[in-house]
């Protein structure tokens, strides 16, 4: 498959996500007020463990590859400081797109970095665009009911759900044809991406993903990572 071809694929796979993650939380339909419960929490937790596999097999080791130790503690420190901003920010203004804002933040630079691993001819770029449709589905899910939530209609936020998808193949090739060759600025792109990531699942997805007398949901995490790690092994 030609580079751009394969670019264009795996760039347009990974954003689907976001709207398929919204049109399955528009026709969930659980009558069962228990069940309903379950299966969210399993989502959200899913999307965690996900978001975990995304950090530890490909960002973390990828990132670092390109970066000196100071620079990979600098790009770390960075993400973690930036995206906590970002949260203090979202809180002060008290939007109901939180969550939204919070799955574009990590999905742009994720995306980005796609696009160059694609031209620089890593061996990585299906399981890096895989991860990110598997997180970008239950972000999807939990930001149409966080969006709902705050009284949004539903074609709207699927319309803008859309609109996201698209942003996946024009910011690849941003990364395909600009940082191939700054394998530094992709390193920091990366590092700084893992450290945005953790912050924003020991914020915002591990709280929602606890709920009392039910161990299902730990289980989802495990399953989301799990799921990423297939992917690793399969790569041998």
């Amino acid at each position: 498959m030609a580079p751009i071809v394969e670019l264009l694929v795996l760039t347009a796979f990974a954003g689907a996500a976001i709207p398929i993650g919204g049109f399955l939380a528009s026709w969930e339909h659980i009558h069962s007020d228990w069940l309903r419960s379950e299966f969210r929490h399993l989502v959200i937790a899913f999307g965690g463990g996900a978001l975990f596999s995304a950090i530890a097999l490909v960002l973390i080791p990828e990132g670092t590859r390109h970066l000196p130790v100071w620079e990979s503690v600098a790009a770390f420190a960075a993400g973690g400081v930036g995206f906590w901003l970002l949260q203090v920010l979202l809180n002060r203004s008290k939007s109901s797109a939180s969550q939204l804002v919070a799955m574009l933040s990590d999905f742009i630079p994720e995306v980005i970095a796609l696009g160059a691993t694609i031209a620089a001819g890593g061996a990585g770029a299906v399981l890096l665009a895989s991860i990110i449709a598997l997180q970008n589905l239950p972000e999807g899910f939990n930001s149409y009911r966080e969006l709902r939530h705050g009284g949004l209609p539903k074609r709207r936020i699927l319309i803008w759900f859309t609109v996201a998808a698209m942003l996946g193949p024009l910011l690849g090739v941003l990364g395909f044809w600009m940082l191939a060759d700054q394998l530094r600025l992709l390193g920091w792109m990366q590092v700084f991406a893992a450290a945005g990531i953790m912050y924003l699942v020991f914020e915002d997805v591990a709280p929602q993903a606890k709920l009392k007398n039910s161990s299902l949901p730990a289980l989802g995490a495990v399953l989301g990572f799990l799921l990423g790690l297939v992917g690793k092994l399969l790569e041998r």
